[in-house]
């Protein structure tokens, strides 16, 4: 059975299958709790020296909320971010 065929055959499954079948599958793909901690960790710390270190600055959030909404807008009327 190809990838295709399986596809094919849960999508002719009821709804309420076929959110049981996305729901075991993602589930799959999600790493353990203690892997996702990890990186978050090495993340923050990575973060934390760049700005200690002067190579990136703060943005306030009013500046920064007004950035994602107006690239959010962009996007939902098709347009590549500026």
């Amino acid at each position: 059975m190809t990838t295709e065929d399986l596809l094919a055959q849960v999508l002719r499954l009821p709804r309420h299958e076929r959110a049981r079948v996305a729901e075991r599958l993602l589930s799959s793909l999600e790493e353990p709790e203690e892997q996702v901690a990890v990186a978050w960790a090495v993340e923050l710390e990575r973060r934390s020296r760049e700005l200690a270190e002067g190579k990136v600055q703060t943005v306030d959030w009013e500046t920064a909320r007004a950035e994602v909404v107006k690239e959010l807008e962009q996007r939902r009327a098709g347009r590549a971010p500026s």
